[in-house]
């Protein structure tokens, strides 16, 4: 199993459209560091003009902490489109190019070739993330230094220095499992399509109707709410609050893995099933 996946990783990193996500992450990420160098402070006031009068703020607030915390919040958002792009094309890009029928002549099973697919679109996923947080958290520290955490939620918070890094991590740990919820969707449509274009167009689609369904406020609508994935993939956010709301970040933590089961499930049996014709 460990071949297959070694060699279904270098099927994805040979192919161009791999490295959209990372060129993507390469650029926006310094350049909202390079806005935030030269705009940074009136930022800060902007963000803190509602308490600024009150108390006395003081210390290095615009720090690599905040930048990290700003980035991975704005890009979240596009990073699903960014996975989708390789996810979509794991299955269906075997059928388009014709090579499905000489892989399964092969002493591999059907299995041992989907799962090999699926880790292999995991550690593309986790690559992506731990990218974005060496180019957010990482250059962000490199240039603005540490200090303290504003965190603007539902309330203000403010966390000392050595309370922040854990939180990252617990955050993009959280994210993983987020992310790899929208590449096993579109792996899912990958399996039952021919053409690597249907399933990142189905998978955004999906995630983008979730998204506006769940904002909409209609009774009805807001019933079903509980029952999109789209709804527990920000539960990241809780890390930056205090308390932590751990239970409610293992029920989300539970229903996304639920998810991603039920995804691969339904890929797994279309593919056994499928009638290999090119």
């Amino acid at each position: 199993m460990r071949t297959l996946v070694y060699i279904e990783l270098q099927k994805i990193f040979k192919k161009w459209r791999t490295y959209i996500g990372f060129i993507a992450i390469g650029v926006m990420a310094p350049l909202v560091q390079l806005a935030l160098y030269f705009e940074g402070d009136n930022y800060l006031n902007f963000a803190t003009r509602s308490f600024s009068d009150a108390f006395l703020i003081s210390g290095n607030l615009m720090n690599g902490y905040l930048v990290g915390n700003l980035i991975l919040s704005t890009l979240f958002i596009h990073i699903p489109f960014l996975i989708v792009l390789v996810g979509g094309d794991l299955m269906a890009g075997e059928a388009t190019s014709g090579t499905f029928r000489l892989l399964i002549t092969r002493p591999v099973s059907r299995f041992q070739l989907l799962n090999a697919k699926f880790i292999a679109g995991i550690i593309y996923t986790i690559s992506l993330l731990c990218f974005l947080m060496l180019m957010s958290l990482g250059l962000g520290l490199l240039i603005f230094g540490s200090g303290e955490l504003i965190s603007l939620r539902d309330k203000i918070y403010i966390f000392a220095s050595d309370d922040v890094m854990w939180r990252f991590f617990a955050a993009y740990g959280f994210s993983i499992i987020s992310m790899t919820t929208v590449m096993a969707l579109s792996f899912m449509f990958s399996a039952i399509v021919e053409n690597a274009i249907g399933p990142i167009v189905g998978a955004m689609a999906v995630i983008i109707i979730f998204m506006i369904l769940s904002v909409l406020n209609i009774d009805f609508l807001q019933t079903l709410t509980p029952y999109y994935f789209t709804t527990y993939m920000p539960e990241w956010q809780s890390f930056f609050t205090d308390p932590v709301d751990y239970s409610g970040v293992l029920k989300s933590g539970l229903i996304l893995i639920g998810y991603i089961a039920v995804f691969y499930t339904v890929a797994l049996s279309l593919f056994l099933k499928k009638d290999i014709l090119s």
